[in-house]
């Protein structure tokens, strides 16, 4: 960043041809570059493109957790008319952050063209009871996306990734069972398990949205075979279809599909697609059956049924 303000400085000194007062200069290079001095805030390096604005999101990945929506980000930023922010920015269920207001939101996001949509992913929103509201005021007409996947597959993952967060730290781990099982029946309270409660939460985001707004990703199929998932989102979007299947190829060592666009390759980060512990088939069993009557659920209200235990 500082060789970047150095940089910018001597442009501009150059080509004024005058000097100009150091505070007066600094604050102008850091509106340039989108310079944020709040440690908790993300820095930007952007330098504005000529006809650009850093825009509200018209799209949020709204969720859930563990249930690919990193995956979902990358590939939609293939398309020429979608620009993403990077980072999960946690605006609508975050208090600190909300309180920071509607610009701070504006300025952590991209660059775009008129022409682009501005989408922004932090899973947690689904699961948050605020942000359902919170993002209805700030806008009532946006579309979101939900990415979804079996709810016992996804309480597994994020079982995963607390466990290697723990290992990664040192800290002591425990066994799935053990704390899935809690005195010989299923452990409910386990936040994992709440969050693969998907009819409680969507109750919640359709009190503030049409059906028609929201549309669910099948996060089963899109690490299977990502194009015609991608295909209804382009649908859903009113984007005209520029994503390929070329885009797209299987990694035999990940195990999963790689991205190809603007001649690079590159896979979702070594954190993806880690191996799963395998569990006990009586646990399984009583989780698929715990699932089972709010997953019903969840497909009247959604009208729509998925391929899950």
């Amino acid at each position: 960043m500082a060789f970047l303000l150095v940089s910018a400085y001597l442009l501009l000194t150059h080509t004024q041809g005058a000097p100009v007062e150091n505070g007066a200069l600094l604050e102008t290079l850091k509106s340039q570059v989108g310079f944020f001095n709040n440690k908790s805030e993300h820095y930007s390096a952007q330098v504005r493109p000529p006809g650009t604005n850093r825009r509200i999101p018209q799209t949020i990945i709204i969720g859930v957790r563990k249930g690919g929506t990193r995956a979902l980000l990358e590939m939609l930023d293939i398309h020429p008319n979608i620009v993403v922010a990077t980072t999960e920015v946690h605006f609508f269920d975050w208090d600190e952050n909300y309180v920071k207001g509607i610009d701070w939101y504006r300025n952590l996001m991209p660059f775009s063209y008129e022409n682009q949509i501005t989408i922004e992913k932090t899973p947690g929103y689904f699961t948050s009871p605020q942000a359902p509201e919170r993002i209805h005021d700030m806008n009532s007409s946006i579309k979101l996306l939900l990415i979804l996947r079996d709810p016992t597959e996804r309480v597994i993952s994020d079982y995963t990734q607390v466990y290697y967060n723990r290992l990664e730290s040192h800290k002591r781990v425990q066994p799935f069972e053990e704390i899935v099982i809690k005195n010989g029946a299923l452990n409910t309270k386990y936040k994992a398990i709440q969050r693969s409660l998907y009819d409680i939460h969507m109750e919640k985001w359709l009190k503030h949205f049409n059906l028609d707004q929201i549309h669910i990703v099948d996060g089963n199929t899109l690490i299977k075979d990502p194009l015609p998932e991608l295909q209804k989102v382009e649908t859903f979007l009113n984007l005209p279809s520029r994503i390929m299947s070329s885009n797209f190829y299987f990694n035999q060592t990940k195990g999963f599909y790689c991205i190809r666009s603007d001649g690079r390759e590159r896979c979702l980060h070594e954190s993806k697609g880690r191996p799963h512990p395998v569990v006990n088939n009586t646990v399984l069993e009583q989780l698929y059956s715990y699932f089972r009557e709010h997953n019903a659920k969840f497909y009247r209200m959604v009208n729509h049924s998925f391929d899950w235990h």
